[in-house]
């Protein structure tokens, strides 16, 4: 006995009907250029998807920083994509398919588009962005007023701003919301995508063609992501406020942890394409002309005419509890949601991991991301689905490819924990002022005999770097009384502290902006990307499998509903909880916060580099780890029922052939 929906199922059920060749010629040539119109469609949707969900990675540390809030309410605001998801996943994946699947596709892309639009709203109702600076801009803005320098004015500034906080100048409003609900609004379309599509091409493809098709569609779809971290990069190195100020009187650069690009812009181009995709679904039929090569009692059958909702309803709860108990559908579910957690990590703070622990920018970073991660990706997707059709892999051989293919892509990434560059020496953060190696409490050590007397505020964050190679969270800090030049030009100068590490009054000056990392540190970026780059392409191997899996292990008429359960499980239990939860861990590690205007705690500014780096790969390990054991006891048990189902197939045969002779078996078939 074959299990149902394998290819060599779909064979031996395949009905010997040959008579009527002209019929047959006639469906053939019908069958494959729908199908052709359908993947088409359908990728350019999987395109737009992919682009906004690259972009929506790419934009993390961009909206931690313009609205002020740390990695754990960014992680809410990523995972709240996977909330509206879970909302209508299940009732979608069901439902959707007894009715028109390309509309119903259509439909949920439309609203994909209209959700991407709306994460862009903030930046159009939000007052410019606003950061501290030893060049703090007047009426004018081409025109600076230096107000972080050692002055006896220091203080008054630092009055004048809290008691205009008192006077009621309020902090930005929390338009953050806005973004978590268009990402919800993108999940709550995004949820007919993939488990009506898939099921679409299994039912109309040709068995052995169906993992082929399902792995074109996810190759195209992953070049979104190519452009999605392209425009990702182009959009990090515009101002934010493009248009409303002018460049020269920015006076922080991309590299500056104060930095906050064009992340509204991205969103607006991707809403737009998406909009663009939904609408040639709307006007593909319901059903394909019929393939001679599918099975009698293949699912398309079901779609002559329009069930009513009373039957579809009456039917939900028995399917959902023949799905349910499946025992080693449930154990391969469990596998992959604890996978998935590492998965989710990994692919939400890759960018912000290579920008804290290598000391990049979000726009060279978001780049290389793109070239380096996506095309070894997009490869290895095409050639799992090459493989797949290739040797014609059976249930069994598809969950081993998967296994094994997740198994090399983990040992790939060990190599990364050596990876590491040190944090930059930041005085009063992560050395002490004089250069001892010995001292207590140095994350609140900022102020010290350098800069005692120059009534520094706490709360400020304008880096610069001294001529002794430290870096100072502010000019004031430094000690710095005198400044030359305006803008980025401009420099600092009799900075007490930098002369109190042995520097002649003459080499006491600094410059703005942190100071450069160890060179090593860019020859470890490449590094890891190309280990991290061959480590995607090895895991890749698997994508078809891991969807085949989930469609082969249940009943043909529980495709949708399998594909759909195991994508509102993911996100329940993996999408949402993993950013929030490895968020707050990240938080854990930071060693200088920044501030908001009138009070209250903003984004991180500073991170514990080896600690960030212990967490970020060490838990990702461990629970790709523990997901693949679990794999690995799914695997066995498929090839329990495998093996049972050939012993059962045999017996049968055998009583055939007892009972009317040998070679009667092929007739009864």
């Amino acid at each position: 006995m074959t299990e149902e929906g394998s290819p060599e199922g779909f064979f031996e059920s395949r009905p010997m009907e040959y008579s009527d060749s002209n019929k047959k010629t006639s469906q053939a040539k019908c069958f494959s250029p729908s199908l052709k119109i359908f993947i088409g469609v359908l990728a350019f949707c999987y395109f737009s998807k992919t682009l906004t969900w690259a972009y929506t990675k790419s934009t993390i540390t961009q909206i931690e920083r313009r609205f002020e809030i740390p990695s754990s309410t960014v992680g809410i605001i990523n995972g709240s994509f996977e909330m509206g998801n879970l909302l209508v996943i299940t009732v979608v994946s069901y439902f959707g398919a007894k009715f028109h699947r390309p509309k119903i596709i259509g439909a949920g892309v439309l609203l994909m588009g209209i959700g991407t639009l709306i994460m862009a709203l903030p930046h159009f109702i939000m007052d410019q962005y606003k950061y501290d600076t030893a060049a703090a801009h007047t009426n004018d803005a081409d025109n600076f007023t230096v107000i972080s320098t050692c002055s006896s004015d220091t203080q008054n500034t630092v009055q004048q701003l809290v008691s205009g906080c008192q006077k009621g100048e309020e902090e930005s409003s929390p338009t953050w919301v806005i973004v978590l609900l268009g990402n919800i609004i993108r999940g709550i379309g995004e949820a007919s995508i993939v488990p009506l599509g898939m099921s679409f091409i299994d039912d109309y493809a040709h068995p052995e063609n169906s993992a082929f098709y399902i792995g074109c569609l996810h190759t195209l779809g992953v070049i979104g992501s190519i452009f999605g971290y392209s425009l990702g990069s182009l959009c990090a190195i515009i101002y934010v406020d493009i248009g409303l100020i002018s460049r020269e009187s920015v006076t922080i650069t991309p590299q500056d942890s104060r930095w906050v690009g064009a992340w509204w812009l991205g969103y607006v181009v991707s809403g737009l394409l998406t909009l663009l995709a939904a609408l040639p679904l709307w006007f593909l039929p319901r059903a394909l002309p019929e393939n001679p090569q599918t099975p009698q009692d293949n699912p398309s059958k079901q779609h002559k005419h329009t069930p009513s909702i009373t039957e579809i309803a009456k039917d939900f709860g028995p399917s959902l509890k023949r799905l349910l108990t499946n025992k080693i559908y449930l154990l391969y579910l469990v596998s992959n949601v604890v996978a998935f957690n590492a998965f989710a990590i990994l692919i939400t703070y890759t960018p912000k991991y290579l920008e804290q622990q290598f000391g990049q920018s979000a726009s060279k970073t978001n780049f290389l991301i793109g070239v380096t991660f996506v095309p070894p990706s997009a490869l290895g997707m095409f050639l799992s689905g090459w493989i797949m059709k290739r040797f014609k892999l059976d249930l069994l051989g598809s969950a081993r490819m998967s296994f094994f293919t997740a198994i090399g892509a983990l040992f790939l990434t060990i190599p990364c924990f050596a990876l590491s560059c040190e944090n930059t020496d930041i005085a009063g953060v992560t050395v002490p002022y004089q250069g001892s190696v010995e001292f207590q409490n140095i994350s609140s050590d900022i102020l010290t005999s350098c800069n005692a007397d120059c009534g520094c505020p706490d709360f400020q964050w304008d880096p610069v770097c001294g001529q002794n190679g430290v870096t100072y969270i502010s000019p004031c800090h430094a000690g710095c009384s005198s400044t030359r030049g305006t803008g980025q030009n401009m420099t600092f100068h009799h900075c007490t502290c930098v002369q109190s590490w042995g520097m002649s009054a003459g080499n006491s000056s600094a410059v703005l902006g942190q100071c450069s990392r160890e060179s090593r540190c860019t020859i470890m970026f490449y590094i890891y990307l190309g280990l991290q780059s061959f480590a995607f392409f090895v895991y890749c191997l698997g994508t078809v499998p891991f969807f085949i899996i989930s469609l082969r292990i249940v009943d043909p008429e529980l495709k949708s509903l399998s594909m759909g359960m195991l994508l509102l499980v993911l996100r329940v239990l993996g999408g949402i909880p993993a950013p929030i939860y490895f968020g707050a861990l990240i938080d854990s590690t930071c060693l200088k916060w920044g501030h908001k205007k009138c009070g209250g705690r903003g984004a991180c500014r500073m991170y514990a580099t080896e600690t960030f780096r212990f967490l970020f790969l060490g838990l990702v390990n461990c629970l790709r780890l523990l997901g693949y054991i679990l794999l690995w006891v799914a695997i066995i048990q498929i090839n329990r029922k495998v093996q049972k189902d050939k012993r059962m197939s045999k017996d049968k045969e055998l009583q055939v052939t007892v009972l009317y002779g040998p070679g009667q078996n092929n007739t009864l078939k």
